[in-house]
């Protein structure tokens, strides 16, 4: 009789720790096969491309949401524009179409001038039409290269990572028109 109380006992000790444990992480999470998902082989691609941020004409393509204090000491700290830009193939804003640039940029600089920026490339083009590339950081514009990082995507970017290196193709003083070269870096599924 001993025996079986003493089983009884420890047969709950167990079962309360095993739902302690079992509420404790929860049944809203479980480890995967990354094969099941098609993760199994990890690749690296490189596209270069033209971003075109364009203020002037009949259709802009970026637009200022919040303007700069007057205090912002030529940085134009604090102004914020929101952004709807092609990305194509070549530098010319006629070829190839491949996507959007769609997000944000910050003045958030004081010293000089430094965006925060902050968007997807959505491709509309091939294989990767439909996915999109997440882009995330500092962009000093008057630097001759800049990077930033790549931090995610969407569609055939998903667990993306990586980088993108950016060159001032052209820029316009007087409207704030620019193309940019960007060569992204990603390592994807």
């Amino acid at each position: 009789m001993e025996i079986s109380f003493l089983s009884i006992v420890l047969s709950l000790l167990y079962l309360s720790a095993t739902n302690v444990a079992t509420a404790k992480h929860g049944d809203f999470v479980r480890t995967m096969d990354r094969k099941l998902l098609g993760l199994d082989k990890e690749k690296l691609s490189h596209f270069r491309l033209y971003w075109h941020d364009i203020y002037s004409g009949p259709s802009p393509t970026a637009l200022r949401l919040v303007r700069p204090p007057s205090n912002s000491s030529g940085t134009s700290f604090g102004a914020i524009s929101i952004i709807d830009d092609p990305l194509t193939h070549g530098p010319e804003l006629s070829s190839k179409l491949l996507g959007r640039a769609q997000g944000f940029y910050a003045q958030a600089s004081q010293q000089q001038v430094g965006l925060l920026m902050v968007m997807n490339f959505a491709f509309t083009q091939g294989e990767y039409n439909g996915s999109t590339i997440t882009v995330l950081g500092r962009n000093p514009v008057f630097d001759k290269v800049r990077e930033m990082p790549v931090i995610g995507g969407s569609g055939r970017f998903r667990f993306a990572r990586g980088y993108v290196q950016v060159r001032t193709y052209k820029f316009n003083q007087s409207t704030g028109d620019a193309t940019v070269e960007y060569n992204v870096y990603v390592l994807h599924y």
